[in-house]
């Protein structure tokens, strides 16, 4: 088994025993595939590690291409990026730039110091890192995709640095017995089918005067978008949100004063296919003749980020 829990026995009722169920073959066909990728890494002779716009791991290896054999064994890549000694793994989204418009906030940079955080969808744990520069005392990232958490175990494996940990765990798995300073849900809730529910189960996670961070598509209009089918070649998008009824959400769900940080429209610069995610990406989604719209005639793309606190 990839994980210990000897590091998270804090986690009073978390369902721990799910961990060998979802990194295993009996979850996901591809899993042997992903651990053979990750089990080939070589040993890496780490002289330093940078949590900066590329999480960086310096250091050197006598097999570069076994190095690179097995990170792009674990395709797609789509968080980061990462540099692992001499090898760029350039992920599908410029995650950095997301990250640049999170600390442009005073507040959330403020809440971070010395926090408990909870990154709910968080991949493979690329955020985590930059939580920890930005000061934060230990992060939980969940996941249930069993690729995202072999990703993050590239990392770990020659980091060395369980402050930050991703466990493929369902939001809705989660007992509140314990509680985050900073509740991270960052590109997840237009996925889900009751939104009021998933901001709901957020604030049972959020630690009393504890902090919501929240990043979603936004419909920029008066009303939210239910798509008819698709939603730039997305077929689980239920609701890109206007921002008047996320509000109504956010503060149905118990948080108190909902307030806009950053609103920004997503470009072929920030999402695109890379050798390392070399499907179709932002650029396949938008209508040829009109980028303004999506490849279905819907808004194009565009995001925005809100802090809301607990009381």
């Amino acid at each position: 088994m990839l994980h210990t829990t000897e590091h998270i026995k804090h986690l009073k009722d978390w369902p721990i025993e799910l961990i060998p169920l979802r990194l295993s073959s009996k979850q996901n066909g591809n899993f042997e595939r992903w651990y053979n990728a990750y089990d080939s890494l070589p040993d890496l002779n780490v002289t330093n590690v940078l949590f900066g716009d590329t999480v960086t791991i310096e250091g050197e290896t006598r097999d570069e291409q076994s190095l690179v054999d097995g990170l792009k064994g674990l395709l797609p890549w789509r968080k980061g990026p990462f540099r692992f000694a001499n090898v760029l793994v350039d992920t599908e989204w410029r995650s950095d730039l997301k990250w640049s418009r999170v600390m442009s906030s005073k507040a959330i940079r403020q809440a971070l110091e010395g926090a408990s955080v909870l990154d709910v969808g968080c991949g493979n744990g690329y955020f985590g890192w930059r939580m920890l520069k930005a000061g934060a005392q230990s992060v939980i990232g969940i996941d249930p995709s069993a690729l995202f958490c072999l990703q993050h175990q590239c990392v770990e494996r020659y980091v060395q640095d369980k402050r930050n940990t991703v466990l493929p765990f369902k939001l809705e798995e989660l007992p509140t017995t314990v509680q985050f300073d900073c509740v991270f849900s960052m590109g997840v809730i237009y996925h889900r089918r009751d939104p009021i529910d998933h901001l709901t189960r957020l604030y049972d996670q959020t630690s009393s005067s504890g902090l919501l961070i929240l990043e979603t598509l936004i419909h920029d209009q008066k009303n939210s978008l239910y798509p008819d089918g698709r939603y730039a070649r997305m077929g689980n998008v239920w609701c890109v949100p206007s921002e008047s009824d996320l509000f109504s959400w956010i503060e149905k769900a118990g948080y108190k004063d909902p307030t806009k940080v950053d609103i920004t429209k997503t470009t072929t610069q920030e999402q695109r296919a890379t050798e390392w995610m070399s499907f179709e990406s932002l650029a396949n989604a938008l209508n040829p003749n009109n980028p303004q719209l999506t490849i279905e005639g819907y808004q194009a793309p565009i995001r925005e980020l809100i802090i809301a606190r607990k009381e």
